[in-house]
């Protein structure tokens, strides 16, 4: 049994009905919600297991908060202008007006996203009566979303996670103007999606031309070389998608390296991203949230405590392991390790899956990436009375009641080897 596994939590239930009014633009809807207002129990057989995870760097869109304010304008502009005050100038407006080239840019898009993710999390929270630890076992974030898994299990506030967002994204993006203005060339990310019977194949050919093994930490290598050479894999995405990170002109060699020997035909997309993230490029990103990381709280009554509290309130998937944190020191060290390493995602929702037996998903922030990576993969299989299939995304109010709805629905529903047990 994991860790996760004896970690369950065993829950009664009463239900309500609540009707909510939306306001969409020029219509309203009414909806009726079955929601679970569950507490801790001793007595009631555990519902099926159920992680909550957020969304990375690339899901930015022009205008992803209008939704959210004109449906719940009570929760959503204090938490706005909250945002502002945090990051110390008008990001809402940014997000709301663009143009996309502003807010595509590094420094932009992470807090956005954060934001907005955290955002999302709050209408729920307030609106619903829905909180994390009453409903979800496990939280985790593909790279920038797992600062905010962090706040939603507990182990960071949003003040102090926005903070090192907004950080970590301007050393990040020193560092590739730095690459640029010194070495010269393009730098970005470029996603490869293969067969998934050539995807390790197609990672050890990457690995054996770049000179990087499996074995060993990014943050500790490829010193000797410079910038304009350097590509690594940023992100092990699913069963038949990784992303490429560094030199555009070197990814674009390696891939043609990949056609010519491997006797396969990846396909290559590049990324909206204006840095090359997980790629030693961004290495000064490195120290700079290790000392953040060192420091204490910016939260006023809190300032000079601990900006971590271990352990949180669920636990947290690591991307650099593929496993929970363990220790608030790991926790620190593989956060700032982060921005180098290999995003580990598929690893992460195999270990989920396959370890720990998450069978029930629900994705929160913009952007539906994050849901059809993990959808294609895991879920209620064969359950044919899940909509949804036991993975959902509430990326907009719309997709409110189906998510809800849904777990609702599936808390008595178990799988057959997890009956046996």
């Amino acid at each position: 049994m994991t860790q996760l596994g004896n970690s369950a939590l065993r829950w009664c239930s009463a239900r309500g009905t609540r009707q909510v009014e939306v306001g969409m633009a020029s219509r309203k809807f009414t909806w009726s919600l079955h929601l679970q207002n569950s507490r801790r129990c001793m007595s009631q057989s555990t519902r099926p297991k159920t992680a909550i995870f957020f969304p990375g760097q690339g899901v930015q869109r022009v205008g992803m908060l209008t939704p959210w304010i004109e449906a719940f304008p009570s929760t959503a502009n204090p938490v706005i202008e909250e945002i502002d005050h945090l990051v110390g100038y008008k990001l809402s407006d940014v997000i709301q007006t663009g143009p996309s080239k502003i807010l595509t840019r590094t420094t932009n898009a992470q807090p956005a996203i954060m934001a907005t993710s955290i955002l999302i999390l709050r209408i729920l929270e307030k609106e619903f009566g829905f909180h994390v630890q009453d409903h979800f076992d496990v939280t985790l974030g593909h790279s920038l979303g797992e600062f905010a898994a962090l706040v939603a299990g507990g182990y960071m506030s949003f003040e102090d996670s926005l903070y090192l967002v907004q950080k970590r994204a301007a050393a990040m993006s020193d560092a590739t103007q730095r690459a640029i203005s010194t070495h010269g060339g393009e730098y970005g990310m470029v996603a490869v999606i293969t067969e998934p019977a050539y995807l390790q194949a197609l990672i050890d050919a990457i690995r054996d031309f770049v000179g990087h093994s499996s074995a060993g930490s990014k943050s500790e290598s490829r010193e000797d070389v410079p910038p304009i050479d350097q590509v690594l894999i940023a992100n092990i995405n699913s069963k038949n998608q990784i992303v490429l990170s560094g030199s555009i002109d070197r990814i674009k060699t390696l891939i043609a390296h990949v056609r010519q020997f491997l006797g396969h035909d990846p396909r290559a997309v590049r990324l909206h991203s204006d840095s090359p993230f997980h790629s030693p490029i961004v290495k000064p990103a490195v120290g700079v949230m290790q000392n953040l990381l060192a420091g204490g709280s910016i939260v006023p009554g809190r300032k000079g405590e601990d900006i971590v509290t271990f352990p949180g309130r669920i636990p947290c998937i690591s991307n650099v392991t593929a496993q929970p944190f363990h220790t608030k020191e790991e926790l620190k060290d593989l956060l700032a390790r982060s921005c180098v390493e290999t995003v580990r995602w598929w690893d992460s929702i195999k270990y989920l899956d396959q370890e720990v037996k998450v069978r029930r998903w629900v994705g929160i922030g913009p952007g539906q990436v994050g849901r059809n990576l993990v959808g294609k993969e895991v879920g209620m299989r064969g359950k044919d009375l899940v909509k949804g299939g036991g993975v959902w995304a509430i990326t907009d109010p719309s997709e409110i009641e189906e998510a809800l709805r849904g777990l609702e629905e599936t808390k008595d529903i178990m799988d057959e080897e997890e009956d046996e047990t």
